[in-house]
């Protein structure tokens, strides 16, 4: 049987899973992935669209034509290139079900080893991409007494910065959404009209902001990626991740994923290796849309 590189089909597959597998699936689901092009297997381009505002008419004369847009392409390299392969014994599993053992191999490192290892990757490359453009996350204690304070403090910039409300996602480890739960004014009164209400802030969903906890491992802001992954030495906690899908770029290009048959050259073993080039990317222009809060 001739040996195929099934990359495409991978990445689709890959595709339909991360949602569901991946902390940050909305991340690397976001919209704006659909939005570049590829100049080759390791740039894309991100447009990038602006025009003047509006003037005074004037119903007596005619304004000259001019050109009131601009369009530009913004270069990123993708520089995260990423291998696994593994041999498999013929006398290790069943020839008859190869697909399938090859398949429940690529699985459990899917879920064991590369979601996270992905999860770990985007996180920390977004954080180092927010402190190199100068922006300063929260670092002041919270507490359950004060986590609604730098909640709303992070909606306020992105309200300032006008990061659409709905849409936003809230990243939080699971002892800082312990504390959202234990909140002090959890539950707030509004008065609409001769009638009082309250509004529920609910945790799966905060002032519209959707909550997703994820571990405290996969929540650092340096990771060592020399086999997997694993917290730097340097790494600080992050407590809470504030970010609108539509402020970064998640781009995966898978290159090669194949299955060879058995062989002199690999001693009678099958063989399978895959290697992607992929990458995190913040959009400069909505920056404003994430928000982080770390351990000082």
């Amino acid at each position: 049987m001739v040996a195929i590189n099934y990359a495409h089909q991978y990445q689709q597959a890959l595709e339909q899973a991360w949602p569901y597998t991946l902390y940050f699936g909305d991340l690397f689901n976001t919209p704006n992935n659909q939005r570049f092009r590829w100049v080759n297997a390791r740039t894309i381009e991100i447009p990038t669209l602006e025009t003047t505002g509006r003037v005074d008419s004037n119903r007596d004369t005619i304004a000259a034509a001019a050109r009131n847009y601009n369009n530009a392409w913004t270069p990123l390299t993708l520089s995260n290139e990423r291998q696994w392969s593994t041999l498999v014994h013929p006398q290790d599993i069943n020839q008859t079900n190869m697909v399938a053992t090859i398949g429940n191999i690529t699985q459990v490192f899917n879920q064991e080893q590369k979601f996270p290892e992905m999860d770990a990757y985007c996180v920390s490359k977004i954080y180092a991409d927010y402190t190199e453009a100068s922006k300063t996350p929260i670092t002041e204690e919270i507490t359950a007494a004060n986590i609604l304070e730098y909640f709303d403090k992070m909606m306020i910039n992105m309200a300032e910065a006008r990061v659409p409300s709905t849409g936003r996602i809230l990243y939080i480890t699971p002892i800082y959404n312990a504390m959202l739960k234990q909140a002090e004014k959890l539950a707030r009164t509004v008065i609409i009209g001769d009638a009082e209400n309250k509004l529920n802030r609910t945790i799966a969903n905060l002032d519209l902001v959707k909550i997703v906890e994820v571990p405290s491992e996969l929540m650092k802001t340096v990771y060592d990626f020399t086999q997997g992954y694993k917290p730097a030495v340097s790494a600080k906690q992050i407590k809470m991740f504030m970010v609108h899908p539509l402020a970064v770029i998640t781009p995966i290009n898978y290159e090669f994923a194949r299955l060879d048959e058995p062989s002199a050259m690999s001693q009678g073993k099958y063989v399978y290796y895959e290697e992607s080039h992929e990458d995190v990317f913040i959009l400069q222009k909505k920056i404003d849309g994430i928000q982080f809060a770390v351990e000082a």
